[in-house]
Formats: C-alpha cells, structure tokens, sequence
C-alpha cells in the first residue's frame, strides 16, 4: 500500500491506495466523486479530465500517487455557495450537453482553455482545443457556443475555477 495526501475540491484528503491507483479511481472509487467519469480508460475521451495544480489532465491515464501534495479540482468543486460556475451555466443555458455523460470532462477541459487562452474564443481555437474531448451525443455546435459564451462570463468579472 502507499499513503497518498492531496487536496481536492478544497479539502485535504489521505488514503492508503495501491500503488497501482489511477487518479480516477481514487476520486469515484475512493472519494466517491463520480462526476469525473471514465468512458475509454485510454486517454483518448476526455470524460475524466480534472485540473491538477490548475492544469487539466486525464485522470484515467495518471497514477494517484503521482498527485502527493497536489491540488485536484473535479467538476464537483468547481460550482461555489450553490451558484454554477459559469462555464457550468453557459452549458447549461446553450444546451451544450445532451446525455451529460462527457459534459464534467468538457467544462473542465473549456475552463483550462479560457486559464491558458483568455477568454476572447473563436469558434476554431474552441474546436481546436477540445478536439481531445469526444461526444458522441451532439455535432459540437452547441458545445462550441457553451464555451464561448463561458469564456466571456468568466472575463466579465465572474470567478474562475479555484485553483
């Protein structure tokens, strides 16, 4: 066993895992944090992207262990006092989801675009950059107007993810 400490979604956590422990698993398995979903065990979806350290990556491809002493963000610590974020709310107010099952892996993936590209999108920098998050639900129209509209919530002096 390995004893593993992180914070995630603003709490500090420890847990004797197996070293063989994926990052997702410790979150639904361990934490029970099922948002974070595992649609292709691969890293080829996206459905598990979470942010380690304010960066996403594919918890499913990324050992627990590898997080000691990290700060992980999951699609249930990004809402705050019972408000959506607002790439959560721009999802929701442009029907950027259907099924729901890729839509935590998306807002997180969007989020860290708006982190690392500002929040002034076009419709080809979104569609480049989730290009590593699939749905099989939808043609990515609705999805591509969620994260421009989040993008401009976000820089209209709403909060982004807590980091």
């Amino acid at each position: 066993m390995t004893t593993v400490s992180l914070t995630v979604n603003g709490q500090s956590v420890t847990k004797d895992i197996d070293p063989r422990t994926l990052l997702v698993q410790l979150l639904r398995e361990h934490l029970r944090l099922t948002g974070t979903h595992v649609g292709c065990d691969t890293s080829q979806c996206g459905a598990c992207v979470v942010h380690v350290n304010g960066v996403s990556v594919k918890s499913c491809t990324m050992l627990a262990a590898q997080c000691e002493g990290a700060f992980v963000t999951t699609i249930e610590g990004i809402a705050e006092g019972g408000r959506l974020h607002p790439m959560q709310e721009a999802f929701r107010e442009h029907h950027g989801l259907q099924c729901g099952y890729c839509t935590p892996g998306m807002i997180m993936s969007a989020i860290d675009i708006v982190n690392r590209k500002g929040t002034a999108l076009d419709e080809a920098t979104v569609r480049h950059e989730l290009e590593g998050n699939i749905c099989r639900c939808t043609g990515y129209h609705n999805i591509v107007k969620a994260v421009i509209a989040g993008a401009e919530a976000m820089g209209g002096g709403m909060r982004q993810a807590a980091e």
